[in-house]
């Protein structure tokens, strides 16, 4: 459910101050405008409105998913260098990465730092044999606009002896065969060949 407008919330605070106001208080003007306690109240519902609405921004900063000025805070909190050019998601998701990395590192510790990047699905597999933890990549194909933060991210995390593979899925030919597609349906999608390689059959293009 989306929040009211300010215009609305100022209106309702407006009529809530005038309707504790006797009569008397509110007389108007000649043309019908409201006399000078009706643009008083007006001017005082606005102020409350922009407190509140200040005051809400405020208490977002507190909260990773929904701070913005405030992830820099967050970010010299966790030692990581501040990058206000960086898309707020993806500090958001280095931030996360920091503080689900704290304690035993296992496979369920290195999943979620790893889940804390926005890039769907993750399996993580620990190949003893040639000490080394696999990442792939499942629910999104392609390589992430973020994976050299989780990659440092990991690194942090996962002790020296062990390798990090990370690996990717792309569309394959069986798949674009199954799509049953001519010529003229795949020229129809405008696809360059880097979206067709990251396309999944029947999925919605963004």
């Amino acid at each position: 459910m989306s929040s009211p407008s300010k215009a609305v919330m100022v209106r309702n605070i407006q009529n809530e101050m005038m309707d504790d106001l006797p009569d008397y208080y509110m007389p108007r003007e000649a043309n019908g405008k409201p006399g000078l306690v009706g643009n008083l109240i007006t001017r005082e519902a606005q102020e409350l409105v922009d407190l509140n609405a200040e005051i809400r921004e405020v208490l977002d900063q507190f909260f990773i998913d929904r701070a913005t000025w405030g992830l820099a805070t967050w970010e010299a909190i966790c030692g990581i260098p501040i990058d206000e050019g960086k898309p707020q998601e993806q500090r958001r998701s280095v931030i996360k990465s920091k503080i689900r990395g704290a304690g035993t590192v296992t496979l369920a510790v290195i999943k979620e730092v790893a889940d804390s990047f926005e890039n769907g699905e993750i399996q993580v597999q620990e190949n003893f044999n040639k000490y080394e933890v696999v990442i792939t990549f499942i629910g999104k194909r392609g390589v992430p606009p973020n994976l050299p933060d989780m990659q440092n991210a990991l690194r942090e995390i996962v002790p020296a002896h062990l390798q990090l593979v990370f690996q990717f899925t792309y569309l394959r030919w069986e798949e674009l065969d199954a799509a049953e597609l001519t010529w003229e349906k795949l020229d129809a999608l405008d696809m360059s060949w880097d979206e067709l390689e990251v396309w999944k059959p029947g999925a919605k293009r963004s």
